[in-house]
Parts: C-alpha cells; sequence; structure tokens
C-alpha cells in the first residue's frame, strides 16, 4: 500500500496507459480522480475498481473544465496529493509539411498546454501542503523522433523540457516532478502511430525495441507508481524512459 490514503488525478485515465496507473494507484490504497474526456468509460471504470476510485468528465484542453474537475476533486477529497498528466493524442504517420494546422494546435492543447492548466491549478494546492508529486507521461519519441511523427514528437519533447523546469522550481516547496517515456504499447493510439496495424507493421515496429515486446498498461502503471511514491522521494526532474531498451 505505497500509495495509501493519497490523493491521486489521473487524467485520460479511463482507457490504455492511464487506465493501468489507475488500476496499480488503487490497488496501492490510493483515492484516485478518472480524470477522462469520455466520461461514460471513465465512470464504468470506477464502478469496476470500487468506492475509493471516482470519476470526472474533462477536456484537458480547455481551462475552465480542468478548474472544475479541480474543485470538484478538493470539495471531495480536501486536497490533491498526485498528478498524472497522462492524456495525450496522437497523429496519423504524414510529412511534417502536410499536417493541417487544426491538427497540429490540437496535439498541442491536448499534450501541452493541459499541462500548463493542471499546473495552474493544482500546483497551488500542492505549495499550500508542503508537498505533492507530479507525473507527465510523455513519449520514447520526444528523446528518439520517428520520422512522420514530428510534431508529435516535439509536443512529447516539449514535455520533457517542461518536467525538467517544472521540478527545478518547484523543488523548494516540496513537489516532486518527474516524466515516464513510454514506447508504443498495446493502447488505442497504436494503430494511429503505426498508420495501420498489420502483422508486418508490428514485426518491423518490434524489431526496434531490443526486450521484443511493446509497453504495456501495467508497466506503466509499475513505473508510475514508484515514481509518485514516497520510495522516490529523492528523485525530481527524471525522464524514466519505460521502453524495453528502444531508446539505447
Amino acid at each position: 500500500m505505497r500509495l495509501n490514503d493519497k490523493i491521486a488525478i489521473i487524467t485520460g485515465g479511463a482507457s490504455g496507459f492511464g487506465a493501468g496507473i489507475v488500476r496499480k494507484f488503487s490497488a496501492e490504497g490510493a483515492r484516485v480522480v478518472i480524470a477522462d474526456l469520455n466520461g461514460k468509460l471513465a465512470a464504468e471504470l470506477s464502478g469496476e475498481l470500487g468506492e475509493q476510485v471516482t470519476s470526472h468528465e474533462v477536456d484537458v484542453s480547455d481551462g475552465a473544465s480542468v478548474k472544475e474537475m479541480v474543485d470538484n476533486c478538493v470539495s471531495r477529497f480536501g486536497s490533491v496529493d498526485i498528478l498524472v498528466n497522462n492524456a495525450g493524442i496522437g497523429h496519423i504517420p504524414q510529412p511534417l509539411d502536410q499536417l493541417s494546422e487544426s491538427d497540429f494546435d490540437r496535439i498541442f492543447a491536448v499534450n501541452a498546454k493541459s499541462v500548463y492548466h493542471t499546473a495552474h491549478h493544482i500546483v497551488p494546492i500542492m505549495k499550500k501542503a508542503g508537498s505533492g508529486a507530479i507525473l507527465n507521461v510523455a513519449s520514447t519519441g520526444g528523446v528518439s523522433p520517428r520520422p512522420n511523427l514530428t510534431w508529435y514528437n516535439a509536443s512529447k519533447g516539449w514535455m520533457i523540457t517542461a518536467t525538467k523546469a517544472m521540478s527545478v522550481e518547484l523543488a523548494p516547496f516540496g513537489i516532486r516532478v518527474n516524466a515516464i517515456n513510454p514506447v508504443a504499447g498495446e493502447t488505442p493510439l497504436l494503430s494511429t502511430f503505426m498508420g495501420e496495424d498489420t502483422p508486418e507493421i508490428r514485426e518491423k515496429f518490434l524489431s526496434t525495441i531490443p526486450i521484443g515486446r511493446f509497453s504495456t498498461p501495467e508497466d506503466m502503471g509499475n513505473a508510475a507508481c514508484f515514481l509518485c511514491s514516497d520510495e522516490a522521494s529523492m528523485v525530481t526532474g527524471v525522464a524514466m524512459e519505460v521502453d524495453g531498451g528502444r531508446c539505447i
């Protein structure tokens, strides 16, 4: 029970890596708010996991929506101890000069500006408490970019830099900020990153991962649990690669 009685908000927690983090945090004793644009899916998962897990429909790219979600969490639980910025979107692989401006804006609104919105409303709560842990779910794409995903890669590189900058600024307030960099995994975004999901494309992609498999939601849950627990009290500003050796 490494997160016993901790209050955690996990964005994009209804599916994929986010759901893996929700399940792990719940199993380790945290009270979890599943914050997701898909309110129905979030409610289904919270119902499955019991009373200590609740859900809230939120658009992380919208500041007012994030504020409402945070206010609801504080009203119910009294504080926020852990924030996991997991919500994110990608785009179909394509040349960087062909991605539409509207797609570019949406990618940065969800993958980057959402981190600003959650920090704007949650960091003051953590400062007042004198403690807190923030985890940003970035990507190996922010460290070792792949062609035709340039603007997605750039958004995750932004997230990694933001993590390091936040960690330095917030350390005096007792707030730790880290990131994890998963490689592509068995999530709803997998087919988006690969362009299409065929055995041939999967085999080609897996050949770049030394361990020989995709990341799983359980992998992300385990790494996130460590970084957000008191066991990692001396760890801040780290972008941990959970990628089976992909970035070596």
